[in-house]
């Protein structure tokens, strides 16, 4: 698929920009992603309190920027339930962009990764906005294609709050001139009808339904409870032929454990014979994320056998991975037979 819109195949994705090496979401991890050899990179997008969109993992911003250090927002502490989890914290719906603004990135796991937690404080957040002419900038200075991979994050818990985070999108991809993406955007999200709103914008993407290893999507279990079909019945051959029926859905994308299982490589073939692209996440060279096989010694932040199991991945015929270090997905790509 991404070889037909002049793309390497399959695509390395920075994840979150390179968070293996800086803070998450900030235009430090995002530069050094292409700078390694990313082609896309993937923005996490929530709302703020006037309708901004802003680049974060969650709205909950307490793990991933310095808002706890700031008393003017003491009192937005709070506590709520977000796709049936509750959550501790400050969220992005409850700040202005202006407010927002003031904060600074910080690492998420600074015990796993102290070279990207010495960058704490040095980045502000980015609207999507700011990512849109960021990728232009770097492709202009490049001169290679580059894309991005939005995900939507909690589409129906914004909407009971009255955002449509489908038509802020699609808003936002016109204003950037992205309209016509020619190839460089590709929309993720767990909830179906996020996609089919999308659809429905008439935004110009290609539409990827991310699915868990367990559990529902939360926008149809808000709506059918129990009689929401499960992430798995997506992954049978019946379930792969309604996605391709779909005209709202172009791809799924699915954690790497289902790759790496024994149906991982049939999966794929089937999903292709629909015409389904096929994105997993997320590659992690760390012991702690490493499948057991690819381990090495007892130190669980040590790197273990990435290779191996990033080349076993990509023999699965994927079209897209989703790297922290995108330059080691990059080279497992590079050694591959060609």
């Amino acid at each position: 698929m991404s070889e037909r819109l002049g793309f390497p195949y399959p695509l390395v994705i920075g994840h979150r920009g390179a968070c293996g090496y800086r803070p998450e979401h900030s235009a430090a991890a995002y530069l050094l992603a292409f700078d390694l050899g990313a082609d896309f990179v993937e923005p996490d997008i929530v709302v703020t309190r006037d309708g901004q969109l802003v680049l974060r993992h969650e709205n909950e911003i307490s793990g991933t920027t310095d808002v706890a250090e700031h008393p003017e927002f003491a009192h937005l502490l709070t506590s709520k339930v977000v796709d049936g989890v509750v959550y501790d914290g400050w969220f992005t719906e409850d700040l202005s962009w202006a407010e927002l603004s003031t904060l600074r990135c910080t690492e998420r796991l600074p015990g796993l990764r102290p070279q990207s937690a010495q960058f704490d404080g040095q980045f502000g957040i980015l609207r999507l906005a700011d990512l849109f002419s960021l990728v232009d900038e770097a492709g202009d200075a490049s001169q290679r294609p580059l894309g991005i991979v939005a995900e939507l994050k909690h589409s129906s818990y914004f909407s009971g709050l009255g955002f449509s985070l489908a038509q802020l999108f699609a808003d936002e991809v016109r204003n950037a001139g992205w309209g016509d993406s020619q190839g460089r955007l590709i929309v993720e999200s767990f909830e179906p009808t996020c996609l089919a709103e999308l659809r429905s914008s008439g935004a110009q993407c290609s539409r990827v339904l991310l699915i868990e290893a367990e559990g529902s999507p939360p926008d149809l279990l808000a709506a059918a409870g129990d009689e929401a079909p499960e992430y798995a019945s997506y992954l049978t051959m019946e379930g792969l032929r309604q996605l391709a029926d779909d005209q709202s859905i172009d791809g799924i994308s699915v954690p790497k454990q289902v790759v790496l299982s024994d149906d991982g490589r049939r999966l794929v073939q089937e999903a292709h014979h629909q015409r389904l692209a096929v994105y997993t996440w997320t590659l992690r060279p760390e012991n702690m994320f490493l499948s057991e096989t690819f381990r090495a010694g007892a130190e669980p932040t040590a790197f273990g056998d990435w290779a191996g199991e990033f080349e076993a991945i990509l023999a699965a015929g994927v079209d897209g991975v989703f790297a922290d270090h995108p330059d080691l997905a990059v080279s497992a790509r590079t050694a591959r037979p060609r």
